[in-house]
């Protein structure tokens, strides 16, 4: 028996029985194998959050399991090579509509590994190191053990510690330059560089119009991603920092450097930020996800209803994903640039 053979029979085993091996994806390792033919210019292989994804010729059946990964993929015009996405906080971007609309969706949050490997990916994707972990989709070792490259975003660990539970503390501050090389790691990985560089200067030509002759060194800003029993806050360092620090503004929770930190309204009230940057997501996993419910609570709270953004109703809202270090962060630079005009805010 060949090694590629032992490792789906023993994948099959793992998932239950012989019936069970086409809905884990037996097809997975044979379609993977039967691209296994070197391409010109191939193997490729790129960093994946500590390991490697090497590929053997550019993917014809990736699926993506996070909004931003797939957002990456269709602007680098790939939806015909895409078979599968999953995990969306937001709609999708509306110049992705199209070709977004020919993707299966396998599942509003992470699908079941079954059902990604029933798709017969030849290609991974994914946003986060939890989607492919415990608690997610599956960990990424089951893929490989099916010949199943996996590519994860640097964004989730290139400087920053995953160990200490939530979400993540970031060692180093993160900038738009690691968005830029997941750009270029997927588009190598697919074999459209050219595609990849003229999407990273195109994003780069916003963040600069943007930015351009913008002074909010007197703003302080607060965000506010969801939940409002024990809310997931902003520090430092990711994406809202990259907002932040391109609009030459304060984020009044700078002095953590964890992801989310969950920090109590008493705590708000103390540091009393000029606006509030707030989440509109359209899942429905946690408390006060959409804008509305938000501000409906903010209004209402006697905590927060005489914050002085509150009050004076300086609110500017984001999407998850504008959130999240993804292209999508871009749009926060912009929106909250707006936002900082708007209110007088900005110089």
């Amino acid at each position: 028996m060949s090694s590629k053979a032992a490792r789906i029979r023993k994948f099959a085993l793992l998932c239950a029985g012989a019936l069970a091996l086409t809905a884990c994806g037996g097809g997975a390792a044979q379609k993977t194998a039967g691209a296994g033919e070197k391409a010109r210019g191939y193997p490729v292989t790129v960093a994946s959050c500590g390991k490697k994804a090497e590929v053997k010729a550019p993917p014809r059946r990736a699926v993506s399991l996070d909004q931003g990964s797939s957002e990456i993929l269709l602007s680098l015009g790939l939806a015909d090579r895409m078979v599968g996405t999953g995990t969306w906080t937001d709609p999708v971007l509306k110049n992705l509509a199209k070709d977004n609309a020919g993707v299966e969706r396998l599942a509003d949050r992470y699908p079941s590994l079954e059902r990604v490997l029933a798709k017969e990916p030849d290609f991974v994707s994914a946003s986060f190191l939890y989607t492919v972990g415990k608690g997610g989709v599956a960990d990424r070792a089951k893929f490989t053990e099916l010949g199943v490259p996996v590519y994860v975003s640097p964004t989730d660990c290139a400087g920053k510690d995953n160990d200490g539970g939530g979400d993540g503390k970031r060692v180093k501050t993160l900038t738009m330059d690691t968005v830029y090389g997941e750009i270029r790691d997927l588009a190598k990985v697919f074999d459209v560089e050219k595609r990849g560089e003229k999407l990273v200067a195109g994003l780069k030509g916003r963040v600069a119009k943007a930015t351009e002759d913008i002074d909010a060194s007197d703003a302080t800003l607060l965000y506010w991603f969801a939940n409002s029993d024990a809310p997931y806050m902003a520090g430092c360092c990711g994406a809202p920092g990259i907002i932040t620090r391109e609009l030459g503004a304060k984020n009044v929770f700078d002095d953590t450097r964890e992801e989310w930190p969950q920090i109590n309204w008493e705590t708000v009230a103390d540091r009393d930020p000029d606006v509030l940057v707030i989440g509109d997501l359209t899942r429905k996993s946690q408390s006060a996800e959409s804008a509305a419910a938000k501000i409906e609570f903010l209004e209402t709270n006697p905590a927060t209803r005489n914050l002085t953004a509150v009050k004076k109703k300086r609110y500017v809202l984001l999407s998850g994903q504008a959130m999240n270090p993804t292209i999508r962060t871009v749009d926060g630079i912009e929106q909250v640039a707006a936002g900082l005009r708007k209110f007088g805010l900005a110089k």
